[in-house]
Formats: structure tokens, sequence, C-alpha cells
């Protein structure tokens, strides 16, 4: 029984497929994926942005103790709600570390979990990932939505939305930056 080429193509193609279910390059292959297909997200219309008016609610910090958000009032502040166990977070949350790297210090940063402290931690390490990381108190009041995840916020200095992206963004670009650099210098 001989086999044709274009037999061998098909079952190398449908193993290659298969592979993307059943191995780890399957999962590297989503975060790939996920990443390629990440863009610049857009900035809201200034006539249609939402201002955030109470800033009055709390956190945990990495080390569990509590704070207050209205340390943020009057700065630059950018929000991200991720899970651990969410692919597209975890695609996410690289370019998250680059714009943390290039911004520390010049604005503030909620990179926002609702899960508890080992599971974090552990992703964390293992990921290399070096932002602060924040914990969402389940039942406290938030002027934004604590259920979409993964999410992201941009809010300027007098407290408007700037930007909101359900879903993944590529947050480590020059087009992003720029709008940084221009609220940041407001």
């Amino acid at each position: 029984m001989k086999i044709s080429k274009k037999t061998v193509l098909n079952i190398l193609l449908m193993l290659f497929v298969l592979s993307f279910f059943v191995t780890p390059l399957g999962h590297y292959g989503k975060i790939f994926l996920n990443r390629l297909f990440a863009f610049s997200p857009p900035v809201i219309e200034e006539s249609q942005q939402e201002k955030i008016t109470d800033y009055d609610w709390r956190l945990k910090d990495e080390n569990w103790d509590f704070f207050n958000f209205e340390k943020s009032k009057g700065n630059v502040v950018f929000i991200n709600l991720w899970a651990s166990w969410r692919l597209p977070s975890e695609a996410e949350l690289e370019s998250i570390q680059e714009l943390y790297d290039t911004y520390k210090g010049k604005m503030d940063f909620y990179i926002i979990s609702n899960e508890e402290r080992p599971p974090v931690e552990a992703f964390m390490e293992e990921h290399g990932f070096t932002f602060p990381v924040t914990y969402l108190i389940i039942g406290e009041k938030m002027p934004i939505n604590p259920n979409e995840v993964p999410a992201s916020y941009l809010i300027d200095k007098s407290g408007n939305i700037v930007v909101h992206k359900e879903g993944i963004a590529d947050w480590s670009n020059r087009k992003f930056y720029e709008l940084l650099d221009e609220l940041i210098a407001e």
C-alpha cells in the first residue's frame, strides 16, 4: 500500500493541530497567538469619557495590608484586572511588565487580582514579573467593574477614564507611551 504525499501532509497537519490540545506547545502557541493579535488600546473620545468621582475604595497590597485608592487621586493611574489561571491574562502581562519598567515612579499601577496570595506569588515567580500585585477585596465598592477579567483602565489626573479595554491589549508600544507622556506632563 502506497501512501501519497497529500496523505502524509494531512496526517502531519492533524498531528500539529492535535499537539495544541495535548502538549505544552499548545499552551505557548495560544499565548503567542494572543500576543500576536493584541493591539494598542483605543483612546476614548473626550466627550465620551466617564469620570471617577469616588476614590474611596480599599485594596490589599502585596503584603496583604489594606490601603485606600484615595492615595492615587490626582495621579495618572493604570489599572489591570487579571487572573493567573486565565490564558489571555498571562499573554498580556509581559507587555504590562514592560510598561511598568518604563513608567514606574511616574504614575500609579494597580495590577489587581481576586486570587489568594500563594498561587499569584508562584505565578509571578515562574514568569519573572516584578510589578506590584494588588488584591481585590471581594464585596468592596469599586468605581470599575471587577468582574471583567482581563480588563484595563487608564485614568488621567482629573479622574477621567481615558482608556477602557476589555480583553487584552499591547500596553508596551510607542502610541500608548506617547499618550502616557502627554497625560503625565499635564
